[in-house]
């Protein structure tokens, strides 16, 4: 709990969409922390926003700790994209990129043709990648950034999930990145928040509706992790500051949350479903 960097941090910021080498500290992906078990040993994975921050950490504990094969979506962010695959084959799993654009439901439907081809099928779906941008007013925020934030947050994961249930075996999961803001919007936040609210939303439906198909449907909570995201959407204040709201004073790391990743895939945790689990420093949600 107390290991890992409290703020203040170094003044940075970076062009959206951000990347992994620019930041300092650098955040641990659980590349040589996180411990595994085989618990997905054979399963294969789909896992948006996989080349860097929650995504990274969420590839590496599933292929490198714990036995799956994935693929890796991804906008345009080559170098982190690579650096993830880098060390899944390292752990001698397979890894598939499929860069492209999320907004795009024939691209969303191109990476479950991807995954069905190249892994033989589809047991675990993660929704994870997204959009965030800052606005001190509401005034400032345009349409076609609201727009955005829902093709990327919300209208995406319709996609993915229409497209792989089909192919999803009966004790297969889906989990969903929602956040601290589904239940505790932060106003500077506004677009991102409602989309995270219908992702929790969304999710609490969609476990009810596949529970006949016996495929689970679960929610991950994270409150504020170090990622790529923070320094290309936040001023150098708000970065430098970043985490110290909660209990824990700082922010988590992306391999604090990949056990609540791992958990809600695994097999054995076949009555959990339509939950969300909290990532959050120790700050409650309501």
């Amino acid at each position: 709990m107390t290991e890992y960097p409290k703020p203040p941090f170094p003044h940075q910021q970076q062009a959206m969409p951000g990347s992994t080498d620019k930041m300092e500290p650098r955040p641990d992906h659980g590349e040589t922390s996180y411990r595994g078990s085989g618990r997905l040993a054979g399963k294969r994975a789909i896992i948006t926003g996989g080349d860097s921050g929650i995504g990274r950490a969420v590839a590496i504990a599933y292929a490198t700790r714990e036995g799956a094969d994935l693929l890796i979506s991804y906008l345009d962010e080559d170098h982190d994209a690579a650096e993830t695959q880098r060390w899944v084959e390292e752990a001698g799993r397979k890894a598939v990129l499929v860069p492209g654009d999320i907004q795009s439901a024939a691209h969303c439907r191109r990476i479950v043709e991807t995954a069905m081809a190249e892994l033989g099928g589809i047991d675990i779906l993660v929704n994870n990648a997204a959009h965030q941008a800052t606005f001190d007013d509401i005034s400032e925020i345009s349409d076609e950034e609201w727009e955005l934030t829902f093709r990327v947050n919300i209208h995406s994961m319709f996609y993915l999930t229409k497209a792989a249930v089909p192919h999803m075996p009966a004790g297969s999961a889906i989990i969903n990145t929602a956040s601290v803001n589904s239940d505790m919007p932060n106003p500077t936040l506004l677009a991102y928040a409602t989309t995270k609210g219908a992702i929790q939303n969304f999710t609490a439906g969609l476990a009810q509706l596949l529970a006949e198909k016996e495929i689970r449907a679960n929610s991950v909570a994270p409150g504020p992790i170090w990622t790529p995201l923070i320094p290309s959407t936040m001023n150098e204040e708000r970065v430098s500051n970043f985490g110290k709201q909660v209990p824990m004073k700082r922010p988590g790391q992306p391999a604090e949350l990949a056990t609540a990743y791992v958990m809600l895939a695994d097999p054995l945790s076949s009555y959990i479903s339509g939950a969300t689990i909290a990532v959050t420093g120790g700050k409650p949600i309501l």
